[in-house]
Formats: structure tokens, sequence, C-alpha cells
């Protein structure tokens, strides 16, 4: 999960007056104070006008998956303004992803595997390979993992919408298993495991 904007290009544009440096620190500030849990932030916009004493200030955020919010605000100075319209943009950041989650519960019709994981001691490493005795595996966290069958940008959602560093599910388009994983530069990759 992403908890800060790391290098965001954020453009501030001011209307009908010069903008300070503190005014541009404060949107700079405020950005990227922002909470990310979904959707993540690509780009960000900020316009800010000044008319006849009316201070608006609008802030547009560019996210992955396409999704664009925008809030505007009318303030009695342009800080209050900002403040306000951060304040819009993160309940509407939260209202999406409420509405992405109820989208992508799991339908009480769906038919659900369980993977069941099992992890061995170290003295399993030093096993002979030729022996007819099975080593015996210790359960850490038994944790059951259920596998649906979704589409690759579904899996990615999911992925953005969990803290869990792999998606697991039953492709949609090829039919077999694939696992979806964050790689370290922020990017996604695809695993098909194959029997």
């Amino acid at each position: 999960m992403q908890t800060a904007n790391v290098n965001l290009p954020i453009t501030v544009t001011v209307r009908h007056e010069h903008v300070t440096d503190a005014l541009r620190d404060h949107a700079h500030k405020k950005i990227e104070g922002l909470h990310l849990d979904y959707p993540r932030i690509i780009e960000a916009k900020v316009i800010l006008d000044v008319q006849k004493n009316r201070h608006i200030a609008e802030i547009i955020l560019f996210c992955a998956n396409h999704i664009t919010i925008e809030a505007h605000t009318e303030g009695k100075d342009m800080y209050a303004a900002l403040d306000e319209t951060i304040e819009k943009i993160a309940r509407r950041m939260r209202k999406h992803k409420t509405r992405l989650m109820k989208q992508h519960r799991p339908h009480r019709n769906e038919s659900i595997r369980h993977v069941e994981e099992r992890f061995f001691r170290e003295e399993v490493l030093d096993h002979p390979e030729g022996s007819d005795i099975e080593p015996e595996p210790f359960i850490i966290h038994p944790e059951n993992y259920a596998i649906r069958t979704m589409f690759k940008e579904d899996a990615i959602m999911q992925l953005e919408l969990s803290d869990r560093p792999f998606v697991l599910y039953k492709s949609a388009r090829r039919g077999c298993l694939t696992i979806v994983y964050r790689r370290k530069d922020g990017e996604y990759a695809a695993l098909d495991v194959k029997d």
C-alpha cells in the first residue's frame, strides 16, 4: 500500500494574482499529505483563482486506472479554500474506495477454492531426498485464500484495495491460475501457474 506521494508531479496555476512561494509550498504539502489507499495518484493540478475578493481553489487528481477526482471550493482566503478543497478530495477518494469494495465483494453463488499454506521446520533442509518418510509440516498461521475467477484488471484493483503482497486468481481469459504482485519499482507483474 502506498502511504506517501513520492515524486508526484504537481502543477500550481494562479489566475488574476501572483503566486507566492508560501502558497505554492502549502498546496504541495497538502497534496503530498493525502493518505493514499486507493486510487494511486499519478499527477495533480491545482488552480487558484481570485475574482473580486472571491478566492477559489480547484484541485484535479489524475489517478491510476483512468480515474479523475476533482473538487473546488470558494473561501474567504486562499489558504482556507485550499484546505477545504483537500478535505473534499479526501472524502471523494474514500467514497470511491468504498464503492469499489462493495462492488468487488464475493457473491454467495461463486465457487471458492482454498489453498492451504504449509511451513516446514529447518531440519527438512537436511532431509534425504530418497527417504520414504515425508517431512512433517508445521503450521505458523493457517490462512485460507479464496481463489476467484476474474480478469487481470480486477486482480490489480483488489491488490490496490488490500494490504496483501499478491493476489492469486483464476484468469477469466486464459483459465489458468495467475499471481499478480507489485514489483519494487511500483509497477505490477503477473505470473501464470502451470501444472
